[in-house]
């Protein structure tokens, strides 16, 4: 995945590791067609768990040393907060009592330590390349993907979100970061 996704974000083949979360982090958020890490590439936009996907695999492959795990957020996002974060037109889909999510983000191992990475939404601030970023989501609980992470953040979802609901809001969503 490094190969691919350097030559599409245009970057030289000697990309530095926060070179590449860069590159990730601004690709624009929205759900590709296909829900993948390789869907994302292609199309050049995605959500927070295929964005992670993308990026997981290609660390994987040129900085292996550094460990990166996928960590699924279990979340609830307040209308009022969602209104806070994201407008008016995103907050409007989501019912009284807000919306139950599951986030994606990762760590990696950096200097001895487990460092955050979340590059959900290109309007966060960016990676220092030092230090953790922080999570694109409200606190929640933590679990870290093993394996087959697309299907324990489908069984998460399962028990915890309405899935009208959060298609509702992920296209919102989706709608009012292109046009900020």
């Amino acid at each position: 995945m490094f190969d691919p996704l350097i030559a599409r974000a245009g970057l030289p083949a000697a990309a530095s590791l926060a070179d590449v979360v860069d590159a990730v982090h601004r690709i624009p958020f929205g759900a590709p067609s296909v829900r993948t890490a390789e869907g994302t590439l292609a199309e050049w936009r995605g959500t927070g768990a295929t964005k992670h996907a993308l990026l997981a695999a290609a660390l994987r492959r040129r900085w292996p040393h550094t460990e990166p795990r996928l960590v699924h957020r279990v979340h609830h996002c307040p209308r009022d907060r969602a209104r806070e974060l994201f407008g008016e037109p995103a907050a409007r889909v989501l019912p009284e009592d807000g919306l139950w999510d599951v986030h994606r983000y990762l760590t990696l191992a950096l200097d001895g330590r487990r460092v955050v990475i979340d590059v959900t939404y290109p309007a966060m601030p960016g990676w220092d390349g030092a230090s953790s970023m922080p999570v694109a989501a409200e606190p929640g609980t933590d679990h870290e993907a093993g394996p087959d992470a697309d299907r324990e953040k489908r069984v998460l979802e399962a028990a915890h979100c309405d899935p009208a609901v959060r298609e509702s809001f992920l296209a919102a969503l989706t709608a009012s970061l292109a046009t900020a």
